[in-house]
């Protein structure tokens, strides 16, 4: 059977949780954080190896807290996304401090993965459906090498949402075959009384299906896509109009290739409800759907055998 690597994505600034390490709160009873659960998931469902884009200068807590554990149960790897890792010719703008982005995150662990794999925020919580699902999908032979090949879990809008404020997603469209015909990164998507709306900066509402499908950056990928993404980010940089806060993102490069009949992306959907930490007001009720899975037999109290 092939190999298959978890890449997690792990750089974020984090600046709407308060300051803190989001990736590195404990929310498991017995301090597991939700990345902890993420790897469990994983290697569950049959992936071999994972690599974590983190900061430099996050480095030393991450191996700290979570790295040097992992080592113990699969192989681990350590990618950096770097505000100053550009593509010669280009330079940090001044000032700059916000991440790239998305894609760029995925691309400075080219030299790390050889491999499929999956590639996931830090700080969401998937459920253990979508990765079978996408494992399953990565270990299959597709299609006939004259388009990318490539896969997404796709969730329920409305098992998407936060409590605490607006949360940004892809929403998608997916054809009766199963392909992804569009994603649109939606920004500032609130929950509502009667369901879902993005709320605009003038204050009105844009209301939205809470069944409609959404990405949560849960790509099934090929190293087929690192060329695609080094060309794809000369561009971005090249056209860049915003250089303290344009990001190059991996839905808007994966909708790109999708309208270019370059790629076909699969949508498998997930019935399992997200959720996660994206506001500090987020960690009470995570730690509550933890204690539920643990209570319905999903986990054990201790997730692995020392935490």
């Amino acid at each position: 059977m092939k190999k298959t690597t978890l890449v997690v994505m792990a750089a974020g600034i984090g600046s709407r949780f308060g300051g803190g390490i989001k990736q590195l709160e404990p929310v498991g009873p017995s301090g597991e954080i939700i990345i902890d659960y993420s790897v469990h998931d994983a290697l569950e469902a049959g992936f071999d190896k994972v690599v974590f884009i983190i900061r430099k200068d996050l480095e030393k807590d991450f191996r700290e807290v979570i790295g040097d554990r992992m080592e113990k149960r699969i192989e681990v790897a350590y990618a950096f996304q770097e505000l100053c890792d550009l593509p010669a010719g280009f330079t940090k703008p001044e000032g700059r401090t916000k991440p790239w982005g998305t894609g760029q995150a995925i691309l400075s662990c080219r030299e790390l993965v050889q491999e499929p794999f999956v590639v996931i925020n830090a700080d969401d919580y998937y459920g253990k459906e979508a990765f079978v699902k996408v494992h399953d999908y990565l270990v299959q032979e597709h299609g006939t090498g004259e388009r990318l090949e490539f896969c997404m879990a796709g969730f329920l809008l409305g098992n998407t949402l936060s409590e605490n404020g607006g949360v940004t997603r892809g929403i998608c469209s997916v054809d009766e075959e199963g392909h992804l015909t569009k994603v649109t990164e939606t920004r500032n998507i609130i929950k509502t009384e009667d369901g879902a709306a993005i709320q605009m900066e003038d204050g009105t509402r844009i209301s939205l299906d809470v069944h409609c499908p959404v990405s949560m950056n849960m790509w099934g990928l090929t190293p087929e896509i690192f060329p695609v993404l080094e060309t794809g980010f000369v561009r971005f940089l090249a056209e860049l109009s915003d250089g303290m806060k344009g990001e190059y993102l991996i839905p808007t490069i994966i909708d790109d290739l999708i309208q270019e009949k370059r790629a076909h992306v699969t949508v498998l959907e997930s019935s399992d409800r997200w959720f996660g930490v994206t506001y500090k007001e987020d960690k009470p009720a995570v730690i509550r759907s933890f204690r539920e899975l643990i209570e319905a037999g999903v986990y054990k109290e201790k997730l692995f055998d020392e935490t």
